[in-house]
This record gives structure tokens, C-alpha cells and sequence, in this order.
């Protein structure tokens, strides 16, 4: 919860403190737009073009995590899904040219947003924090304590090391969902920033890779290396 709620005052603040503006390339589409002015339709055929597209990587996404167990490597299913639908979306305009793929559409928009809204809402509805009651005040210190650091961090290392700019920005909220809560958080975080200041279609780039890929990668080896000792 509180990832969600400070990832977008350190945007604002970033964006204020250093008078940044964000890009008008209407063709870079990474949720809906609180006030959208698009001609593009949303009807049931776009949307069942994402379905289907997003069963397509799950289903291979399921077999390449099987694979990838059988070579004694565990990775979280979703990683080997997210690595299918990057080669599927980067092979789809030279292999099949004439085949209508949904990215960038308000279809994928609709229902990016959709979905992250879902798994907050069940993250935060599966939470029993009555189970921690008694350590109810430690907890508290310890996560303004992370809170603090991780604030501190963003604004004077990362933003600065980012280049300083309006991705930058971007890429400060999401690392504020990151640090404090978990990659879907981050990228609804960053979502939230692009729709009220443009789009910032490397840091949906970025963050997922690193966020949900390279650090569960990352984690695999060194979790199995320890366990090895």
C-alpha cells in the first residue's frame, strides 16, 4: 500500500523540482488516459485479440518453464511467459507481417489496466494483518525506516544516475513501487505518472525486464547456489 501511495508524490515532486515535461507521441499507448481523445475504437474483437495473444504466451510460457525445470533451473512461471511475449511481440512484424498484433492499442491498454488494478486489489484483500497485530508497532518503525531510505535514495542517487529527465521521473515512481511493494505495483505507479504527463515507453521497457526478469533470473542461481553450500 504504501508503494502505491509514494510513487507518485516523488514523480510530482521530481517533475515540479526540476520543470520536466513528458513526450506527446500519441502512439505510445500504456494505459488509458484519464482524459483520452483517441479515435481508436475498443469493441469485442479488439479484445478478444489480446486474450487470445495473451493465452498464446501463457500456453508457451507454460511449456518453455517446463523445459527450463528439466534443466534443474526453477524460475516463476511468469518470467518464461513475460520472455515468450517479448520474442512473440520483437518476430511478430518479420515473421507475420500481415497478422494485426494488439500492441500498443487502448485493447492492451484496457486491459493492462484492468489487470493491475485486480492484483493490487487481491494482494491487498489476501493481506491477514490481523495474523501481526502484536508486532504491529516494530513493523510500523521499520517501514518508515524503508520508506525514508528508499525516498532518500531515489531522489539523490537514482534519479540523478536515470540522466535526470522526464524518464527519469518515470523510472523514480516505478522504483518507488519496486523497492517498497513488487513490479506490478511499480508499473501501475509508472502508469499513473505517464497518463497525467505523457508517455515514457522505455521505462515500461526497463523496469519490467529488470524488476521481473534479470532479478528473478538473478535470484534462481544465487537461491540454488546457497542451497548447494
Amino acid at each position: 500500500m504504501i508503494a502505491s501511495l509514494l510513487g507518485g508524490p516523488v514523480a510530482k515532486y521530481l517533475l515540479s523540482k526540476h520543470e520536466l515535461k513528458g513526450s506527446t507521441d500519441e502512439h505510445a499507448v500504456f494505459g488509458l488516459a484519464h482524459i483520452d481523445k483517441s479515435t481508436e475504437k475498443i469493441n469485442h474483437v479488439s479484445l478478444m485479440g489480446v486474450i487470445l495473444t495473451l493465452h498464446l504466451a501463457i500456453i508457451l510460457g507454460h511449456f518453455l518453464n517446463e523445459f527450463i525445470a528439466m534443466t534443474g533451473l526453477k524460475l516463476p512461471l511468469f518470467v518464461s511467459c513475460l520472455l515468450v511475449a517479448i520474442v512473440l511481440s520483437n518476430l511478430q512484424p518479420k515473421l507475420l507481417p500481415n497478422m494485426k498484433w494488439p500492441a500498443r492499442t487502448k485493447a492492451l491498454a484496457l486491459v493492462s489496466d484492468f489487470s493491475l488494478g485486480l492484483f493490487i486489489a487481491m494482494s491487498l484483500m489476501g493481506m491477514q494483518l490481523w495474523s501481526i497485530a502484536d508486532l504491529a508497532g516494530p513493523l510500523l518503525i521499520l517501514l518508515v525506516i524503508q520508506a525514508v531510505a528508499a525516498i532518500s535514495f531515489i531522489i539523490l542517487v537514482l534519479f540523478k544516475a536515470m540522466g535526470g529527465y522526464y524518464l527519469a521521473a518515470v523510472l523514480s515512481a516505478g522504483f518507488a513501487g519496486f523497492a517498497l511493494g513488487a513490479t506490478p505495483t511499480a508499473i501501475a505507479n509508472m502508469t499513473a505518472v505517464t497518463k497525467s504527463h505523457g508517455p515514457a515507453p522505455t521505462a515500461f521497457i526497463i523496469l519490467p525486464l529488470v524488476g521481473a526478469f534479470f532479478v528473478d533470473i538473478t535470484n534462481a542461481f544465487v537461491i540454488q547456489f546457497f542451497l548447494g553450500l
